[in-house]
């Protein structure tokens, strides 16, 4: 019977041990940089926590903001916040990290915490990170109508837009819209479904090429 006993708490002692290292390998020190929508400028950037269990995707910031995005539907990648608002993760980052797009804001994960792993004496000076702009390409094909190849990482779209009112175009394929005002000279490309903002920025012709 002793031998039982023994045996039974041997096993479970294994069993907590296992447990214990299966969830702390589902969480990772990181570095997370939080842009707000529409801005190509951080607010913050520093070391974080994230973790994910059964899909469930957690983001704790140095200043204790979290974030918890609990996935919906059948397609990867699509989630709900603690808000009950639409979240997107986009891959445009490789296997340096990933991109997770609220309805206000942009968190940019990065799996090497670096330089925030290095402890120090000194205080961390704030920092401002610019985000990652797209190589954009334009050609007009006529007065309504101009040919764009947009990339950045694993995101790439091209494709014709075409003039909806004024000077503005447009142009969509099964996954994003893009959108030009080509008075302001401002690009906007967002998710076709959820309508969350992947990329703002200035497009300037006489810095870029055509195709």
């Amino acid at each position: 019977m002793n031998v039982s006993r023994s045996l039974l708490t041997t096993t479970l002692a294994i069993a907590s041990l296992s447990l214990a290292v299966s969830v702390k390998a589902d969480t990772v020190q990181a570095r997370c940089d939080v842009y707000p929508k529409g801005e190509d400028r951080a607010t913050s950037s520093g070391p974080c926590t994230f973790s994910q269990r059964q899909g469930v995707v957690g983001i704790q910031l140095q200043n204790g903001k979290r974030y918890d995005l609990v996935p919906v539907g059948n397609n990867p990648g699509n989630y709900r916040d603690q808000n009950g608002k639409a979240a997107y993760r986009q891959s445009g980052l490789g296997d340096k990290g990933q991109i997770y797009r609220l309805a206000t804001e942009s968190i940019y994960v990065y799996w090497d915490p670096a330089p925030y792993n290095q402890q120090s004496t000194q205080p961390t000076p704030s920092t401002t990170a610019k985000s990652p702009t797209p190589v954009t390409y334009m050609t007009p094909k006529s007065a309504n109508e101009i040919m764009v190849q947009i990339t950045e990482g694993e995101f790439r779209f091209r494709g014709p837009l075409r003039r909806t009112s004024g000077n503005k175009f447009v142009g969509e394929d099964s996954q994003v819209r893009v959108m030009y005002d080509k008075d302001t000279s401002r690009v906007v490309v967002i998710n076709k479904i959820t309508g969350t903002e992947f990329y703002n920025y200035f497009f300037s012709t006489a810095k870029e090429g055509e195709l």
